[in-house]
């Protein structure tokens, strides 16, 4: 996947659209090596259709707009976000969106499911890091 995939990616899990990114991209005011302008929305949009190679000036505003960091841009991961985006990934919204639907009962066991979950997940941290001390 290249940065192009991985920015429009990350503005779609974060709720925004291109237009909300390319404003607040053009407000941080970053500029371009060569000519020492902001870029337009117009190229903007071709940086985010593809159109036109990302300048790497803009990464760290680009980043910052989007709240990762710039090293997520560069990932090799599919799921290339940071663990703390998990929270507004798409994926979480819809299971919590459809919980609305589950009966009592069910909202109960996947309580009781994700707890345990957490606790093993807690408890095998709290193990590695007993190894590594």
């Amino acid at each position: 996947m290249d940065i192009t995939h991985k920015i429009n990616y990350l503005i779609q899990e974060k709720g925004m659209t291109k237009r909300e990114f390319a404003n607040k991209l053009a407000a941080c005011e970053p500029r371009l090596k060569r000519t020492g302008a902001v870029p337009s929305e117009q190229t903007i949009y071709g940086y985010l259709n593809g159109k036109r190679e990302i300048k790497v000036e803009l990464i760290p505003c680009m980043a910052s707009v989007l709240g990762v960091k710039e090293q997520e841009f560069f990932s090799d991961e599919i799921e290339f976000m940071a663990e703390y985006d998990i929270r507004y990934s798409s994926e979480v919204r819809e299971i919590i969106d459809l919980l609305y639907y589950a009966p009592k009962s069910h909202r109960a066991e996947i309580r009781k499911l994700l707890k345990k979950f957490k606790e093993t997940t807690e408890d095998g941290v709290r193990h590695l890091r007993r190894l590594t001390v």
